[in-house]
C-alpha cells in the first residue's frame, strides 16, 4: 500500500491498492493484466478488505461490469464508462451522491474505487468528490480534501485526458455557481480543423467525423481527402445543423488510403450546458490523446460553429474548402459505420448469458447536486441539495 501509484503502474505492477484517505481506497489494475492473474489478485484484495473492514465497504466499479466482482462482494455499484473517456455529467453527480450517502451513514464505512485500465477514471471520481465534499465544508474533512487533491495532482494529471479534466471543471463550476447553465438549443453546422494533420506518407489526411450524444452515434460525415500542405484548414459542414444536447463526444478519424484501417486524429468531449458562445475552440492541448501526437501540428486547433437553429448560416463563404479537397460520401463502408461503443459492458470474459445487470445506483439516488432530466441529460437545476 506504500509507494507511488504512478511509478508502480509504469513499472508494470498488475495491482496497486492505495489508501487515498482513511475511508477512500483506490484499487487499480493495469489494463494489460492477464485474466487469470486479475481474478487471483481480485480474490486477494477482497480477502484483505473483508479482514480489515468487514462488511463496511462499498465498491464502486468504474470499469466494465464483471460478475466475479459482485460474487466476491455483494455491495457493488457499477458506474463504468469507457477507458480514457470522461463520464456523463449526471453520472459524476450520481457517484458523488452515492459516496456521500454511504460515508455519512456510518463512521466505519469506507469506499473502494475499483478500476482496470488507465487511472484517469479514478482521478475523475476523486477530484469530483473533493469538490462535492467541499460544499459541506466541515473542518474534519479538510485533511481528506487535501489528500484527494494531492492524489489527483500527483498521480492522475500526468496520465489523464483533457476531457476528463474538463468534466471535473464543469462539475466544480456548476457546484460553485461559476458556470451558468445554457438552456438554449445548439445546432452544429461546421467543424474546422486549423492546421492539417500529417497521417499520410506524403502529408495530409482523410478525415471523417463521428458524433455521439449520450454515447449513441447521431452523425457520421463523408470522408474528406486533403493532400499534402495544399490547405491550411479544412471545414466539415453539417447541413441542416445538427441539434446537440447534453453530453457530446466527437471523434475525428483518418481513413487510411491503403488497407481497411482508421486512426483517431482527435477526440473531444463537452457538455452543451457549459457552451455559451456560438463558437467553441479547442487547442491541441485540449484534445484527447492528440495533445501528445506529433502528427497533429502544435499550432493546430479545432473550431465548432453553432447557431440557434438548423437553417444554413449565411455569410460564411470563407469557410468553403478549396478545389484540392474532395469528399467521399460513401458512409456505408463498414469501417466508417463501425460504432466504437456498442459493445461496452458486453465483452467481459466472465459475463454469462442471462445474467441480470446490477444497479448503477442512479435509481436510488433521489436527490443529486445536479438534477438532470432523462431526456438527453439536460441540466434543469444546479445547487446544493441536503436531502
Amino acid at each position: 500500500m506504500s509507494g507511488s501509484l504512478l511509478q508502480s503502474l509504469e513499472e508494470g505492477v498488475e495491482l496497486d491498492l492505495l489508501y487515498i484517505t482513511e475511508r477512500i481506497i483506490s484499487v487499480s489494475f493495469c489494463s494489460s493484466v492477464e485474466e487469470q492473474s486479475y481474478a487471483a489478485n481480485l480474490r486477494e484484495v477482497s480477502s484483505m478488505l473483508r479482514s480489515k473492514h468487514g462488511h463496511n465497504y462499498l465498491l464502486f466499479n468504474l470499469s466494465e461490469k464483471r460478475f466475479d466482482i459482485s460474487e466476491l462482494h455483494p455491495k457493488v455499484l457499477d458506474f463504468g464508462w469507457p477507458d480514457h473517456h470522461a463520464p456523463a455529467l449526471d453520472k459524476i453527480c450520481s457517484i458523488c451522491k452515492a459516496m456521500d450517502t454511504w460515508l455519512s451513514a456510518d463512521s466505519q464505512h469506507v469506499v473502494v474505487i475499483h478500476n482496470k485500465g488507465n487511472r484517469g477514471r479514478t482521478g475523475v471520481v476523486v477530484a469530483a468528490y473533493m469538490h462535492y465534499s467541499n460544499i459541506s465544508a466541515s473542518a474534519d474533512q479538510a485533511l481528506d480534501r487535501f489528500a484527494m487533491k494531492r492524489f489527483y495532482e500527483d498521480k492522475v494529471l500526468p496520465v489523464g485526458q483533457p476531457s476528463q479534466r474538463r468534466y471535473v471543471e464543469y462539475f466544480s463550476g456548476l457546484l460553485s455557481g461559476h458556470i451558468k447553465i445554457n438552456n438554449k438549443p445548439l445546432f452544429l453546422h461546421h467543424v474546422i480543423l486549423h492546421g492539417i494533420p500529417n497521417f499520410e506518407a506524403k502529408g495530409g489526411c482523410r478525415p471523417f467525423l463521428k458524433i455521439y450524444q449520450a454515447m449513441q452515434p447521431v452523425y457520421t460525415s463523408g470522408i474528406y481527402n486533403v493532400q499534402g500542405d495544399s490547405q491550411t484548414s479544412i471545414c466539415i459542414t453539417i447541413e441542416p445543423g445538427l441539434l446537440l444536447k447534453g453530453d457530446i463526444l466527437l471523434k475525428c478519424y483518418h481513413k487510411r488510403f491503403r488497407g481497411p484501417c482508421r486512426d483517431v486524429i482527435f477526440r473531444v468531449q463537452f457538455h452543451t450546458c457549459a457552451v455559451h458562445d456560438l463558437e467553441l475552440v479547442f487547442n491541441k492541448d485540449q484534445l484527447d490523446d492528440t495533445f501528445r501526437d506529433d502528427r497533429f501540428p502544435e499550432y493546430g486547433k479545432v473550431e465548432f460553429v453553432f447557431s440557434l437553429g438548423p437553417e444554413k448560416i449565411h455569410g460564411l463563404q470563407d469557410l468553403e474548402n478549396g478545389p484540392t479537397v474532395s469528399v467521399d460520401y460513401n458512409t456505408q463502408d463498414p469501417l466508417i459505420r463501425w460504432d466504437s461503443y456498442e459493445n461496452f459492458n458486453q465483452g467481459c470474459e466472465d459475463a454469462a448469458d442471462g445474467e441480470t445487470t446490477r444497479s448503477q445506483g442512479r435509481g436510488s439516488m433521489s436527490c443529486c447536486v445536479l438534477i438532470l432530466s432523462a431526456s438527453g441529460g439536460e441540466i434543469v437545476n444546479c445547487g446544493w441539495h441536503s436531502g
